[in-house]
């Protein structure tokens, strides 16, 4: 049995976030992450930030998980971290969280609070022949491309017109590869117009109100069948690879054992914790961040663990700088200005609660 002051389940731009927030005013935190490597999605993206000078607008990705990673480093021993290491359950009635790390280790932790950024996991749609080799999440083809060096084929066809789809179009085209085209089923492109414009400047053709209607193939994929959904005429593209950029959903299995109060919020894409102005979850120990609150960009998760972290601290008994809380909300909300903003604004709305009152 492990203790700790507190535990961040997730080791992406949340976790480390609120780990280094916390560690600050002096909380001993532990930080598990499922993956090889901490960062989270931050090590795949080779794009810069857009946002403001304090989440770092102008820089990579992967060298903003350098960033957090050294601030984390400069706390000495009041952070640990674990990779390759999976929390596969809480237990309310003690507070207690089991772990695996690797495939033989198994231990328990318990700790005083709790940080979830467990992150998202993304949504695969129904076609035939969707589960033979060279069918990819956009996610797998970021980590075969960005962190291993390795293009997934010669020639992708793209479904899903987000920010998702549309930065890692762009970032095959860098690798050598060829985009056959991006469907869209929505009558609109999703993601940021910077990002559309980049990949049609290349000629490459989005097709909105299409979708794919069946991968080609017996061993691997090679072609697709697709579809005009308001005609129904369908047309055959030749690919190599069929690349998934259709959402995330929030990944929240241990707030559901936890028993936090959870509700369904499209605008936030699944099923997410109901949370006070801190973040805090109707579970009076447990704290939110990232993905796992509800799906938007890493700018804003890096801000709520920061929010979180200094919560959690406060929370542990450790003096903090009140005023941050206004100054980290004041950044989530620049982030969140304007029409790319309107859909998350709507969904946090539905999510939030005043306060707990004495829970």
């Amino acid at each position: 049995m492990k203790t700790t002051d507190l535990l961040v389940v997730g080791g992406g731009a949340a976790g480390l976030s609120a780990a280094a927030e916390a560690a600050s005013y002096g909380a001993k935190v532990t930080v598990l992450e499922s993956d090889l490597h901490l960062g989270g999605q931050l090590v795949k993206q080779t794009h810069k930030f857009f946002g403001s000078k304090d989440e770092h607008a102008g820089t990579r990705g992967y060298k903003i998980a350098d960033i957090i990673l050294n601030e984390i480093q400069e706390c000495g021993d009041k952070v640990e971290t674990y990779t390759n290491t999976a929390a596969v359950g809480y237990y309310k009635n003690d507070g207690i969280v089991t772990v695996m790390r690797g495939e033989e280790e198994y231990f328990k932790i318990k700790p005083k609070k709790m940080i979830m950024a467990t992150g998202a996991q993304e949504r695969i749609i129904p076609f035939p022949n969707n589960d033979i080799p060279g069918v990819y999440g956009a996610g797998a083809v970021q980590t075969l491309m960005n962190v291993y060096g390795v293009v997934p084929g010669r020639r992708v066809l793209m479904i899903g017109a987000g920010n998702i789809g549309l930065i890692v179009s762009y970032q095959l085209m860098q690798a050598g590869v060829e985009i056959a085209a991006v469907l869209e089923a929505m009558p609109k492109i999703g993601g940021y117009w910077v990002h559309a414009a980049k990949i049609r400047r290349l000629g490459v053709p989005i097709l909105l109100r299409h979708t794919i209607k069946a991968a080609l193939g017996t061993e691997i994929v090679d072609g697709a069948v697709i579809q005009d959904i308001d005609t129904g005429e369908l047309s055959h593209v030749e690919c190599d690879v069929i690349c998934l950029a259709v959402g995330l959903t929030p990944t929240n299995e241990m707030l559901w054992q936890a028993g936090c109060e959870m509700r369904f919020i499209p605008q936030l894409c699944g099923h997410v914790p109901l949370r006070d102005p801190k973040l805090r979850t109707s579970h009076p120990d447990i704290w939110i961040a990232g993905d796992a609150a509800g799906i938007e960009e890493a700018s804003a998760a890096m801000v709520e663990g920061r929010i979180s972290g200094l919560a959690a601290a406060e929370a542990l008994g450790f003096k903090v700088d009140q005023n941050r809380f206004g100054e980290y909300q004041e950044r989530l909300n620049s982030l969140r200005r304007g029409e790319a903003g309107e859909k998350i604004r709507s969904g946090l709305a539905l999510a939030q609660v005043a306060d707990w009152g004495d829970k």
